[in-house]
């Protein structure tokens, strides 16, 4: 039987309709999920944190490769479901949770080492799920995530361009991305009505690009970001003022945009995140004198 009409059947059986709510759609072709673990590059030594475990596409053509597959789920009829028919393989640790709420440096520490991460991503989670890595990163080796292709446009867009912006800033802040494969809509059941793609997120080691920021406060880096970006037609200088950026005047921001070598005239999507990381320590700089 195809991996397509097993799926389909178990779902029937057990009754299980995919959750609109939970953003299930089903990886249903095995070669798909065969070569995205190919393209993730794991080993037979890795312990391998699977988000989002579904009827097992993914984790069993990982759990042929890896050491040990930790995977968290979060719908408890499909957590029943592999419980009642032991699906999958004895080196499989199956979970029931909710990804976004799990303890990522805990697991780090159980797994002894920075994690590395698969996933098929549900649609209405992965802006959640990708700040969540940022936040994490220093606990993750890296990620690789099936996403719709809109949000991997995002992470992986260019200066100037009308998909570059908070995702692609901050996570250039910690990491390299790379697309790495492009999925089709008639490869999971039911059928999305988007394409998506396959990007590999690379912490550690550290790309080079991130090695060579100076030293920043990652939490104001992201205000700043996000008060930029959150009304990115106006320029910098205003939209940073209604964000209230540590309580700095209109004025004071004008100067320390200045200062970074920034003109304050110009918009959130112009900056690199080497330009945020210098008006990130300037304002620092300025509100701690």
């Amino acid at each position: 039987m195809s991996n397509d009409l097993r799926i389909k059947k178990i779902l029937s059986d057990r009754q299980l309709a995919p959750s609109k709510k939970l953003g299930q759609n089903f990886l249903v072709h095995r070669q798909t999920a065969e070569r995205i673990v190919d393209l993730s590059g794991v080993t037979p030594e890795d312990s391998v944190l699977e988000l989002g475990v579904g009827l097992g596409s993914l984790t069993l053509p990982l759990a042929e490769r890896v050491r040990q597959v930790i995977g968290l789920e979060l719908d408890a009829g499909i957590i029943a479901y592999h419980q009642e028919h032991q699906s999958l393989p004895a080196n499989v640790t199956l979970i029931h949770q909710d990804l976004l709420k799990a303890d990522f440096g805990e697991l780090a520490r159980q797994t002894n080492g920075p994690l590395k991460i698969l996933a098929n991503l549900p649609y209405s989670i992965s802006n959640l799920l990708l700040f969540k890595l940022v936040e994490n990163h220093e606990s993750l080796d890296r990620a690789v995530l099936m996403l719709q292709k809109e949000v991997g446009q995002r992470l992986t867009a260019k200066v100037g361009s009308k998909e570059y912006g908070v995702l692609s800033v901050l996570l250039a802040g910690c990491a390299s991305v790379k697309t790495i494969m492009q999925v089709g809509p008639e490869q999971f059941h039911p059928r999305p009505k988007i394409d998506s793609v396959v990007v590999r997120i690379t912490f550690q080691p550290v790309p080079e690009r991130v090695a060579q920021l100076p030293a920043h406060d990652r939490q104001l880096l992201r205000r700043i970001v996000n008060a930029a970006f959150g009304q990115r037609r106006k320029t910098l200088r205003n939209s940073l003022s209604a964000g209230m950026i540590n309580g700095l005047s209109r004025e004071r921001l004008s100067t320390l945009l200045h200062q970074s070598g920034i003109n304050p005239e110009t918009r959130a999507e112009r900056l690199t995140i080497e330009d945020f990381v210098r008006l990130t320590n300037a304002v620092s700089a300025c509100s701690s004198g």
